[in-house]
């Protein structure tokens, strides 16, 4: 099977222009159902599987996005690098609503949400120090420059609970830790790719100042979706770009596809079908 790169589309981005669609995936996994089912298509030399994270017509909330079976499900459909398109809030001034980020850090706030295909009998303990695929982050931020698009290279994702936007105590608070954007979706996902030994990268799409910023509008949904509207045109345009002019097979040198190597704390030989089926996918290759 060819390697596929998976979208995993944001508020506001239910589909993706311009692609060939090839199948409707519908795919079970130990974990339930994914948000949608997903869409196989093509560009050129690349096969995409793309997911709606809310699904289509955005009617799951944060918090009870089902992010397991998200990415197991991508795992299963063959994909190797994941583009998590994400509507963020901004945390700093120089992060103008309509501008890009290619964030390279997260702090996790969020709680209740399982974060770990990991829960026992097997235990793995996946490394999260570099979280995002410096490689993949690379190839994205050359299409977002290629289409004039404001970027920012770098920057860490505050992942708070939601549904609800942040207090205004709480965007200052997340401001004096160095946070750069704020959004609801991207924890535990990054989390469960690095264990999945996937490349994954995020663009951020600015759409607010949150609440802190005492010259603008406290965030409102309204004025979220008119920002929101354009930024989904623009990242149509990058993912096409991204599409046309990234190397369909290319080694990941910073380790993504061999995360696990060192991650799981004990022998895989000798366990049962059933302590091995909810992780099948993922420890495959070591057995």
């Amino acid at each position: 099977m060819q390697a596929r790169t998976g979208i995993i589309g944001g508020s506001g981005l239910y589909a993706v222009e311009g692609l060939e669609i090839l199948d409707e995936l519908a795919i079970g996994t130990p974990y339930g159902k994914p948000s949608d089912v997903l869409t196989l298509a093509r560009m050129g030399d690349h096969e995409v599987v793309f997911l709606p994270r809310h699904g289509k017509g955005h009617r799951i909330p944060p918090h009870q996005i089902n992010y397991r079976a998200n990415i197991y499900a991508m795992k299963l459909a063959g994909v190797k690098q994941i583009v998590s398109v994400s509507a963020v809030g901004s945390l700093r001034e120089q992060i103008a609503p309509g501008d890009f980020v290619l964030v390279d850090q997260f702090v996790d706030r969020t709680h209740s949400r399982p974060s770990t295909f990991f829960d026992g009998p097997v235990i793995a303990h996946a490394s999260m120090a570099d979280p995002v695929c410096p490689r993949l982050a690379g190839l994205l931020g050359a299409a977002i420059n290629s289409q004039g698009i404001k970027l920012h290279r770098g920057g860490t994702y505050l992942a708070m609970q939601g549904p609800q936007f942040s207090s205004r105590a709480e965007s200052e608070l997340y401001r004096s830790w160095g946070m750069d954007v704020i959004g609801m979706t991207n924890m535990p996902e990054a989390k469960l790719a690095r264990e999945a030994e996937l490349c994954y990268a995020t663009v951020a799409m600015s759409t607010d100042y949150d609440c802190w910023h005492q010259e603008e509008e406290d965030v409102s949904i309204p004025a979220v979706l008119e920002i929101m509207r354009n930024n989904v045109n623009q990242a149509i345009a990058m993912l096409r770009g991204f599409l046309a002019e990234a190397p369909a097979e290319e080694a990941c040198a910073h380790g993504c596809n061999h995360v696990l190597d060192h991650a799981i704390f004990a022998e895989l030989k000798g366990r049962s079908d059933d302590e091995l089926r909810p992780i099948h996918a993922l420890v495959e290759r070591l057995l």
